[in-house]
């Protein structure tokens, strides 16, 4: 079986065979031993090294544009640190654990080993294409485990380049790639894997979870949201300004931890504004052919965020374009500056839908105790972004609020924190990854107890007397 099949085939044959080869490889051989892990991640390594400026070239293709350093940053960088770190620390992981016997017990000894979860399957989007479908290859390798992987088919020539990898590096009853559209994504769904990594839109992963429940197919979700920036009054503006375009017109803002929406002390929105349109001048003084500047994944993403912004003008709100050197943009490009959306009402679709684009609502607030409320009475975000240089209310805002994962002062930068567990709470994901994390989410924590040759067994098995009456007063007290 190939790594990745035609697309006129059956889906749910090619996936079925897919999947049925790595089953087969599980049961015949069982999970990868250290050895081969670490090989493995070794070879991962060297392939992405050499083919990085294949990645670059491919990306931008499929994006339209896609900023050579930004695919260098998020997917070359990323990928090689994470497998620097698995191998590390991957010795250390697999140990045994042993764990204290209660008195009542010994002299039995207990432990937890950690035994890889068997066939899993990975579902990736399209945002950063490579990253997001390897980093949960690569953290199930380091498991033991065997992967099917089923990469968007929105980035297709990435998806490509994926099974090339795949098949050049990994054996095939390791991991394999079936690409193919919805009816592939439907028929992988679907399959008992023993254990199913999703990332992309809450609406497809609830799609997911509902079919992997007709196996009982345990999920780990990460999705998106809308996720908050709140700037304390005492902050600089200026610096918080760069910090959020920073985070969000990174890959033109199709970044599940974006900041979504900002919200700003109302007497300091005007000097917000200036601030972030400055910070973009600095940053992208012109659009049109700025190599630094992505495009938009493709029409239909464009179309919906000029939508969103019609919208929004529609219904009352004042929308400024942050558009340096005041180009003309071609749609066919799909560079589109980041907007600020002003007076917005809870109607409005930038208010209610995760943006997923270089659009930025600007929502003002009078107390911190109101910004707060603001962001808890919406769904959990899959990020929250505090800027305080005041410790006690950053801890405050932390624990007030729910979310996946907080940086404070910055933008996005808690994703590429190796030893932090990455992952959504609620609506925005469930489980979570990264690191050791990633290692416990393909693993089985298997619980052992070994009891002693000479125990004292005999004291609790029946027939009960008066020996077990007087244990039984003692241990419960």
């Amino acid at each position: 079986m190939p790594a990745s099949s035609p697309a006129s085939s059956d889906p749910t044959a090619i996936v079925q065979a897919a999947y049925d080869k790595l089953r087969a490889a599980w049961k015949q051989q069982g999970g990868l031993p250290y050895k081969q892990r670490m090989a493995l991640l070794n070879d991962a390594m060297g392939w992405v090294r050499t083919h990085r400026q294949d990645l670059v070239t491919q990306l931008s293709a499929d994006y339209g544009h896609r900023s050579p350093h930004e695919t260098l940053m998020a997917e070359v960088f990323t990928v090689i640190d994470d497998i620097k770190h698995i191998r590390a620390h991957l010795s250390e992981w697999m140990e045994e654990q042993p764990r204290p016997v209660a008195a009542t017990f010994k002299p039995g000894t207990a432990k937890v080993v950690w035994q890889p979860l068997g066939v899993v399957g990975v579902i990736a989007p399209w945002n950063y294409p490579f990253q997001l479908a390897i980093l949960p290859v690569l953290a199930a390798i380091g498991a033991g485990c065997r992967v099917l992987l089923k990469p968007s088919e929105i980035t297709a020539g990435t998806a490509d380049l994926l099974a090339r990898m795949c098949a050049e590096v990994f054996p095939s009853d390791v991991v394999g790639v079936v690409n193919g559209d919805l009816a592939v994504g439907q028929a992988f769904s679907s399959l008992p894997f023993d254990h199913i990594f999703f990332t992309g839109s809450t609406t497809v992963g609830r799609q997911v979870m509902r079919a992997a429940a007709e196996n009982l197919t345990p999920v780990t979700l990460e999705l998106g949201g809308k996720s908050p920036a709140i700037v304390h009054r005492d902050f600089p503006i200026k610096r918080a300004a760069g910090r959020v375009v920073y985070g969000k017109l990174f890959n033109a803002g199709q970044t599940c931890i974006a900041p979504d929406y900002l919200l700003v002390q109302r007497n300091k929105v005007d000097a917000m504004v200036a601030a972030l349109q400055a910070a973009v001048a600095r940053s992208y003084p012109t659009i049109v052919d700025n190599p630094d500047y992505t495009s938009i994944i493709n029409d239909r993403h464009y179309a919906r965020l000029v939508d969103w912004i019609q919208d929004a003008r529609d219904k009352g709100a004042t929308v400024i374009a942050c558009n340096p050197a005041s180009e003309t943009l071609d749609p066919a490009r799909r560079k589109l500056p980041l907007h600020l959306v002003l007076d917005t009402t809870d109607d409005m679709l930038v208010t209610r839908q995760e943006l997923f684009g270089p659009v930025l609502p600007i929502i003002p607030y009078d107390t911190l105790d109101e910004a707060i409320a603001y962001v808890n009475d919406r769904p959990r975000p899959l990020a929250l972004y505090y800027f305080d240089w005041n410790n006690k209310r950053c801890n405050d805002v932390v624990s007030r609020t729910c979310s996946g994962g907080v940086t404070l002062n910055d933008t996005i930068l808690h994703f590429s924190q190796l030893e932090l567990p990455f992952g959504g709470v609620g609506p925005s994901g469930m489980g979570s990854y990264h690191g050791w994390y990633g290692f416990r989410t393909f693993s089985h924590e298997k619980g052992i107890f070994h009891q002693a040759r000479f125990n004292g067994g005999k004291l609790v098995t029946a027939p009960y007397g008066k020996l077990t009456d007087g244990l039984l007063r003692v241990m419960i007290g």
